[in-house]
């Protein structure tokens, strides 16, 4: 944190100089606020999904129809977070995945696009923070018309940018190995008192 008009302030969790609506592969981690086990629970490897969790990965699904010029791949919702991957480019006629050339663009040559920030801190149209926040605003809105009244997301995400094929494949393994993993999960075992 730094201090900014004598207020701390956080500092942003995004690359720095990195312009998100730029081509790109990106791993999200979106939790629950607090941790809460809202979405599910999960037992011996597979993830039993709540009324709210269904809808996250409906929604979720729903991406690609919301944003055009992004297509998703791997994801997982497991009880208190989702684990995906989003691609922000021109998705049409894409198979995903192809071991040799997953996305069709050069993973190795990415380099950062100059940040362009619009006028009011807003995200720019297109960009991972803007799919991201649509995702998140259509399931409270879901969890609000059923009864849900208590703060459903963690107010920020993590996101990580997929450089190349080999960083593409572990993520892959990792989303789909979460819910095995679940029993011994550290965010699991921080809500074992609720």
């Amino acid at each position: 944190m730094t201090l900014y008009r004598e207020r701390y302030r956080v500092e942003p969790a995004r690359l720095k100089g990195w312009d998100y609506a730029s081509e790109g592969l990106y791993f999200v981690t979106i939790c629950t606020h607090d941790r809460a086990p809202l979405l599910g629970d999960a037992a011996s490897g597979r993830v039993r999904l709540s009324e709210i969790g269904q809808e996250a990965a409906r929604r979720w699904q729903d991406i690609p129809a919301h944003f055009p010029s992004s297509c998703l791949d791997e994801f997982v919702v497991m009880p208190n977070h989702l684990h995906g991957i989003v691609v922000v480019e021109t998705c049409h006629g894409m198979s995903l995945p192809n071991p040799t050339n997953p996305h069709g663009m050069s993973l190795q040559t990415q380099t950062p696009k100059p940040y362009r920030p619009n006028a009011f801190s807003q995200p720019n149209p297109g960009s991972l923070s803007m799919i991201i926040n649509h995702f998140k605003s259509a399931v409270t809105r879901f969890a609000r018309q059923h009864g849900y009244r208590g703060p459903l997301w963690q107010t920020r995400f993590y996101d990580h940018i997929i450089r190349n094929p080999a960083s593409l494949t572990r993520i892959q393994q990792y989303i789909l190995d979460n819910p095995a993993r679940w029993d011994t999960d550290r965010n699991r075992l921080a809500n074992l008192w609720i």
